[in-house]
């Protein structure tokens, strides 16, 4: 399924395997973690690169990796912003076709984690939460699926463990992903027939800065990672290039037959039992 047995594939067979030469994709997320991960696999991949991120300095350290290791013909373009500010999306997409002309994949991967279970949580976090991981996700599709229908495109959802499975502690974070399992499937259905894709990918624990900018403390966050070694039945978590290649697979035209789809990049916890 990677890129790398693909290249394999294609010495033998004169096959490429998630070549995404050409193609334009829009990376949300991509200032950091799985987003950036993805947004300079995509690069080496030939992509054309539309990248949104919050934190303008890395968003720019990202773009400039990925100019450097792009085998496309343009410079990635830069956006900073909120996508909880529906100015924002619009502007995000909108300088997307501007540049580009069209649209072919759509990566969701912009979102964030807040701590709390129904005794300490608060309608705020809640509101706060489900903004940034699902209605700014829901307007944003909503807004390339005219583009992506044109190019018959692909859309790939950063879903989560948590949206398939209950995690203690983090309700709205894993409510939030649940909905974005539901509006994965939901609109697999509703493009179908127009020839777009969507599937998502269920990360488990990888190590990034999620759950730091979430509010765990760094020892906290040390016995976190320590404990997925426990969790997760291939003995530790995963690293975001793992979540990135499998997003590459999805939004290739490898994948060309399947949509609808929450693929786990989870070392099979998803499959485990606790013990």
């Amino acid at each position: 399924m990677t890129c790398e047995i693909g290249k394999s594939i294609m010495a033998t067979t004169g096959v490429t395997m998630c070549n995404l030469s050409k193609k334009v994709a829009l990376i949300t997320g991509a200032s950091s973690g799985i987003g950036a991960a993805t947004a300079m696999l995509f690069a080496r991949l030939g992509a054309k690169l539309s990248l949104a991120g919050r934190n303008a300095n890395n968003l720019n350290r990202i773009g400039d990796e990925c100019a450097r290791l792009s085998s496309a013909d343009e410079q990635p373009l830069l956006v900073t912003g909120d996508l909880t500010v529906e100015s924002d999306v619009k502007r995000l997409v909108d300088a997307t076709v501007d540049k580009f002309g069209s649209l072919n994949i759509l990566v969701n991967s912009a979102g964030i984690m807040e701590y709390g279970t129904i005794e300490t949580t608060s309608l705020e976090q809640f509101d706060l939460v489900m903004n940034a991981n699902v209605r700014s996700v829901y307007h944003l599709t909503m807004l390339c699926v005219p583009h992506l229908v044109l190019a018959q495109g692909s859309i790939v959802n950063i879903s989560s463990i948590c949206g398939t499975r209950s995690c203690t502690g983090v309700l709205s974070y894993s409510m939030s992903k649940s909905a974005i399992d539901q509006l994965t499937r939901g609109t697999a259905l509703d493009l179908a027939a127009k020839g777009v894709r969507v599937n998502s990918v269920n990360p488990g624990v990888i190590i990034t800065e999620l759950q730091k900018r979430g509010g765990l403390a760094d020892d906290a966050y040390a016995n976190f990672v320590e404990h997925s070694k426990v969790t997760h039945p291939l003995g530790r978590p995963g690293r975001p290039e793992e979540v990135a290649r499998t997003i590459a697979f999805l939004a290739s035209d490898d994948a060309s037959f399947i949509t609808g789809e929450h693929v786990h990049v989870d070392g099979g916890r998803h499959a485990a039992c606790p013990r």
